[in-house]
């Protein structure tokens, strides 16, 4: 993808998840999730009826005359998103490749976060942590987001390509670690939520969005959770679980580059593919469910905004019980 087609792309996505926001999404983001708690405000003079617990007595006993505190519910948030750029996010059978569903759904997450005030950071990985920005406020903040989750990897200079070295990063805590920067082709999750837990002190709300091509980040995640708000989201295609019928085909793992020759005639091996992937997908979603870890399933050839809207719902009449 050339850097035109990035901008024109990103464009489309602002004006599209723009009207998105304004008209589906206002006020369910801000509904769904809180702030910290309140924080103090100022202090008043009592009023009869206030609670005797908020009184301030140290400005009290200086006065000669009550006076209570006054709080304020402090609603600025941190929103981070996490985006897989392995090499099997760049599969896309329909209009779209799960990259662009990814891009997508960020600006949607990103704009109604700006919307709301709220600040919004961006970690890209696949087997190693390849960009981190943190989060900040704004627009034109937002709109970065989107373009790097777009762009990221579509341009290869020569040094990227023979890249496979550790390579170190200054962290915002000013602390240097090396991160293993591996090849593109693979995902390693457990090693994106340690990357969350080392840069992120306050409590963040955190959506992990990816195919989850990997094993054993489970434990990761659960204990990122216990810190953070953590929401997975599963991103798919069509021909991940159906197969059409177009004779015998060669198939490659993108993330491990294994080739395999498939008959795609046989009944058996198209029933024996899509039983494969629901049961997949179903697991996943018991295995988050069981962890109390929301879950979120995008299907790369339909619409972003429902899946984010029931998501919203559901979580809002949860809230209410």
């Amino acid at each position: 993808m050339l850097a035109r087609e990035i901008i024109q792309r990103v464009r489309e996505i602002q004006i599209h998840s723009g009207r998105q926001v304004a008209d589906v999404l206002a006020g369910q983001y801000v509904s769904v999730f809180k702030g910290r708690g309140i924080e103090f405000d100022e202090v008043r003079p009592y009023v009869p009826g206030d609670d005797v617990r908020i009184i301030d007595w140290n400005v009290t006993a200086r006065t000669g005359e009550p006076f209570v505190k006054r709080f304020v519910e402090e609603r600025q948030l941190t929103l981070m998103l996490m985006a897989d750029v392995s090499a099997s996010q760049d599969f896309g059978s329909a209009n779209r490749s799960k990259r662009e569903a990814t891009a997508e759904l960020c600006a949607l997450l990103a704009f109604s976060a700006t919307r709301n005030d709220d600040k919004v950071g961006l970690t890209l990985f696949h087997g190693g942590i390849e960009q981190y920005i943190p989060a900040r406020k704004g627009q034109k903040h937002s709109l970065r987001v989107v373009r790097e989750v777009l762009a990221h990897g579509t341009v290869k200079t020569p040094t990227q390509a023979v890249s496979a070295k550790p390579r170190r990063r200054w962290l915002p805590f000013g602390r240097r670690r090396t991160w293993w920067r591996a090849g593109r082709q693979s995902t390693h999750i457990a090693g994106a939520m340690e990357f969350l837990m080392s840069v992120t002190s306050r409590k963040t709300v955190c959506f992990v969005v990816s195919d989850f091509w990997d094993d054993r980040f489970i434990k990761a995640m659960q204990s990122a959770n216990r810190k953070h708000d953590v929401i997975a989201v599963l991103v798919t295609d069509p021909r991940e679980t159906e197969i059409p019928n177009v004779g015998l085909v060669s198939l490659a793992d993108p993330e491990s580059g294994r080739v395999a020759r498939y008959d795609t005639g046989s009944t058996t091996f198209r029933q024996q593919v899509a039983q494969t992937s629901s049961k997949r997908i179903e697991t996943l979603r018991h295995t988050f469910q069981s962890s109390n870890i929301d879950f979120i399933h995008i299907d790369a050839s339909g619409s972003v905004v429902d899946p984010l809207v029931k998501f919203f719902r559901m979580r809002e009449r949860r809230m209410r019980r």
